[in-house]
């Protein structure tokens, strides 16, 4: 049988007894990391001798080795480094091959940092659309964050703290300046911290306070296409006549009312064109 573990995100206070007890009776514990894993077994007072690495670069070898395992009666405990398995981790690989083979699949529930951060927020929780860490690749990540203006739920996503700088350049290209955002980082940890403002805000923020630690990022979405640029604090129209008067390039007027606004530049550059 497979179980799937939930573990604390930063204090280990928030272990619950059933998983603390589903470690101790597993056969083994497939885990990311034997090492962060092995400092929560002493913690426990479980063996690390049950420890089976099981992560990202060794699934496809590992993961039907670990179903062998449960084929002749083993039981198996997946856990990540933090939080939920199978979230955004090759727990989700094992948990598929498990269920293709037949193998019962129980989940002990545990902490979540992407929902932990969208209570703490401050925006809507009805409607969120978790997208968690964006791709590394240029092409794929820009087709992403375009994506995202799509939606009309709260946004979850994740960002390691020397990549937050150009995500925040990313989302205010892409027209999020103007959005309600909350920074979530060492959620449940001493030093739990929850950055409410604006995204245009965020970029001066972080370049005095310099980020540090996972962040859990919860997005307010764009206003709706038929809100357009009323949605803007201001006549958005009459700060690009102004601009224009000044005689400077449309491009530049759309940079600046962008900055001003939040809305995108190529909104207010097609914008900028409709009024001349």
């Amino acid at each position: 049988m497979l179980y799937l573990v939930g573990t604390p995100i930063g204090n280990c206070g928030d272990m619950s007894p059933r998983a603390v007890e589903t470690l101790r009776n597993a056969d083994v514990i497939a885990c990311e990391d034997t090492r962060v894993t092995g400092i929560l077994l002493k913690q426990i007072g479980v063996t690390e001798s049950k420890l089976f690495c099981y992560q990202e670069h060794n699934k496809a070898a590992k993961g039907p080795v670990l179903i062998e395992m449960m084929r002749n009666g083993l039981n198996v405990a997946q856990v990540s480094d933090a939080g939920m398995p199978a979230i955004s981790d090759p727990g989700e690989d094992l948990v598929k091959l498990a269920i293709e083979e037949g193998i019962e699949v129980s989940v002990i529930p545990g902490p979540v940092a992407a929902f932990s951060a969208l209570v703490l927020s401050g925006l809507d929780t009805r409607y969120s659309h978790c997208e968690f860490f964006l791709p590394q690749d240029a092409s794929r990540r820009r087709k992403r964050i375009e994506k995202l203006k799509e939606y009309d739920e709260t946004i979850i996503l994740y960002e390691a703290p020397h990549r937050l700088n150009k995500l925040i350049d990313e989302l205010i290209e892409a027209g999020f300046g103007g959005s309600r955002a909350a920074f979530c980082r060492e959620i449940t940890k001493k030093y739990e911290e929850v950055v409410r403002l604006k995204v245009s805000e965020a970029k001066e923020y972080f370049l005095e306070n310099p980020a540090r630690g996972e962040f859990v990022i919860c997005l307010e979405p764009l206003p709706s296409k038929e809100a357009g640029l009323k949605a803007a604090p201001f006549d958005v129209d009459m700060l690009l006549r102004l601009l224009s008067e000044k005689n400077m390039p449309t491009k530049d007027i759309a940079a600046v009312a962008s900055k001003l606004t939040g809305l995108s530049k190529k909104e207010l550059y097609n914008r900028v064109i409709e009024l001349t």
